[in-house]
């Protein structure tokens, strides 16, 4: 089952934040990875920041698209085509459009191969979508162990926040990153059969993210703790996906179903009307 790409609600209301600091003005936008003894990007002529900011003001995954392909045809050595890229990739995930995320993700790591919320993006949407082996299996699996380990690696030495992002709001930006990129990792570790691996991964994740805990990671968590037999461990994650998936009538289902099956394995009943008291949680 594929985990939502709208799950990290904070990490998305912050990084709209980190990408209004980086496109608001030309001359205001670190990189997120940029180095801090890194010059600022700026635009080389007037014309070329109204564009841009013009550009920046579009809304919706498919206009941010355009608006930056269009800026890029007009200035194809501009330093500023990231920060548009960017913001594209970010209205695509506000959409749960994965395919445009990825593509856009791909787009952004061209111009700068560091942008750990992209590394972290593409990371996620080819976890998500990894299918049993086929021909694009082991290089995918390659991609997303690669992208997401330089994610952590960028979170957590090279992010440079804006001027006005709080020393907390560059933490929860961080964390962010970190704990969508450890997803992935746990994802793709459970599609692949390491589910020891799996479980030290999504803690990592859920440790990391606990502002909004994730009912997808939850339920992922106890199906590898499932594997492992570890029925009591998985019965408490599963009861802590169903605590939060209320708006997801598919996920709860689903936990549902694993919910009653790991209390019988954990020798526990399983509550009368789980599904009512799933629904009323």
């Amino acid at each position: 089952m594929k985990k939502s790409l709208c799950m990290f609600a904070a990490f998305l209301l912050f990084s709209s934040g980190i990408i209004a600091g980086q496109t608001g003005a030309a001359d205001d936008g670190p990189s997120p990875n940029r180095a801090k003894s890194a010059a600022r990007p700026v635009a080389r002529s007037e014309q070329e920041r109204n564009d841009y900011l013009t550009a920046s003001s579009a809304t919706g995954g498919a206009a941010a698209e355009s608006a930056a392909v269009d800026f890029e045809a007009r200035y194809p050595k501009s330093e500023l085509r990231v920060y548009l890229y960017a913001q594209a990739m970010q209205q695509y995930q506000e959409e749960n459009n994965a395919p445009r995320i990825l593509a856009m993700a791909e787009k952004v790591l061209e111009l700068d191969p560091n942008h750990s919320v992209a590394l972290a993006l593409s990371a996620t949407v080819l976890a998500d979508n990894l299918q049993a082996k086929d021909r694009k299996h082991d290089r995918e699996i390659q991609e997303i162990k690669r992208n997401a380990n330089r994610a952590i690696h960028g979170a957590n030495t090279g992010f440079m926040p804006p001027a006005s992002a709080s020393p907390e709001e560059a933490t929860l930006y961080r964390n962010a990153v970190r704990s969508m990129a450890y997803s992935a990792l746990g994802i793709m570790k459970l599609k692949t059969g390491d589910d020891a691996g799996a479980e030290k991964d999504l803690i990592t994740a859920l440790a990391l993210n606990k502002l909004r805990p994730d009912p997808y990671l939850w339920y992922h968590l106890a199906l590898a703790q499932d594997h492992r037999r570890r029925y009591s461990a998985a019965l408490n994650s599963v009861e802590q996906a169903l605590q939060l998936a209320s708006s997801n009538p598919e996920l709860q289902k689903l936990a549902e179903i694993e919910h009653d099956r790991l209390a019988g394995l954990a020798g526990r009943a399983p509550a009368q009307g789980s599904r009512r008291g799933a629904q009323q949680r």
